[in-house]
């Protein structure tokens, strides 16, 4: 039976439909590409080996797992969003709603449509996990297909494998791809353990820099995943309070808008929308900003505790020191790695390079399974 390590393999995946099978086979395929690495650079986290958590971690996301349930709960539970709905729904009376107020609630609630939040991040989140594999894990497979057997370092070879991808900056070019694998398969060769690590590290990095580069619209969309559309929130609220007013609801709304002047009810719809969208993304970045792995979970917003392993204490290897200097703004320490805002660019990848750093020499990322 062929290996979920193979070309062929990383593209039948990769082309699956049905997202929570496919992301289980994406998250066992990194497990293996991890495990055949290190078959060669030794007993340490690869690229692959964060992959594989990050990887289980999005398919929680994607499968849902009763995260409706617990969002409606808190929403429904917010003092704040409670008084908003009760507010509209005595204003809607006020302008002749045919529905009593509990009727209304329960009309506004769905208008909410929290299911609907969360499949969007589900599908944002599906969407980014396919994309970076599919790319990613590809000339992994290819990498482990061309190198893994090779007992001298050979340029040619290597100058070959390079020629495939594609040069400039992510998220189009691959550079920092080609420059990665270059380290990997010059750690295969290198005799000193602490440049030997170095070069592992910096691979990674260059890797995590390329991917997090690619997923950065869908990690944006999944946190802005609430309320679809405020404007079309308000529409179809007021479409469901007064069914039997549509157009002449319509008109109206149309001519305030010509007008700038909202209404009471505009300003109550507009207030409630605002608070959802900042309860739901609270929510989900909470769900979000957090990582699975053996003997943890990890709250991406909070500074990482573990410490540097000795190797990567103190960096001398030219390229990774320069690579550090434009992406970690607090080098050598961990302070100041969480990030507050997961679809912060530069605050992501912060926190990234230096879980990379302190977990390099982590076996039991490597021995544990993840499914």
């Amino acid at each position: 039976m062929e290996t979920l390590t193979s070309i062929s393999e990383v593209e039948r995946i990769a082309a699956m439909t049905d997202a929570a099978l496919r992301n289980f086979q994406i998250t066992q395929s990194y497990f293996e590409l991890s495990l055949a690495l290190s078959k060669r650079i030794g007993p340490c986290a690869n690229w692959c080996t964060f992959a594989t958590w990050a990887s289980k971690q999005a398919g929680q996301t994607i499968r849902g797992e009763d995260f409706a349930a617990a969002l409606e709960t808190k929403l429904k539970t917010t003092p704040e969003i409670s008084h908003a709905i009760s507010g509209i729904a005595e204003i809607a009376l006020l302008k002749g709603a045919q529905l009593n107020k509990k009727g209304i609630v329960k009309l506004i609630w769905e208008t909410i449509d929290v299911k609907g939040a969360l499949d969007r991040a589900s599908i944002a989140v599906g969407r980014g996990n396919r994309k970076v594999y599919a790319e990613i894990a590809r000339e992994f497979a290819r990498f482990l297909a061309t190198f893994a057997d090779d007992q001298d370092y050979d340029a040619a070879k290597l100058a070959d494998f390079v020629a495939g991808l594609k040069p400039g900056d992510p998220p189009d070019g691959q550079r920092y791809l080609s420059q990665a694998f270059s380290c990997y398969y010059q750690a295969f060769f290198e005799t000193d353990p602490k440049i030997k690590a170095e070069l592992i590290l910096l691979a990674n990095i260059e890797i995590g820099f390329h991917e997090q580069t690619r997923l950065q619209p869908e990690i944006a969309e999944a946190l802005e995943a609430s309320v679809s559309d405020p404007m079309r929130f308000k529409d179809n609220l007021i479409q469901v309070l007064f069914p039997r007013q549509t157009w002449i609801s319509w008109i109206g709304a149309f001519l305030r808008r010509l007008t700038g002047r909202p209404t009471p009810l505009d300003r109550a719809i507009n207030h409630l929308a605002a608070l959802a969208r900042q309860r739901i993304r609270r929510f989900l970045t909470d769900h979000l900003m957090e990582l699975g792995l053996p003997k943890s979970r990890l709250k991406l917003g909070d500074d990482l505790k573990a410490a540097f392993p000795p190797m990567l204490q103190t960096l001398t290897y030219p390229e990774l020191v320069a690579l550090l200097a434009q992406v970690d703004p607090t080098p050598d320490s961990t302070q100041e790695t969480g990030a507050i805002d997961w679809a912060n660019f530069q605050d992501r990848l912060h926190f990234i390079v230096d879980l990379f750093r302190c977990s390099q020499e982590d076996e039991d990322l490597l021995v544990s399974r993840p499914l």
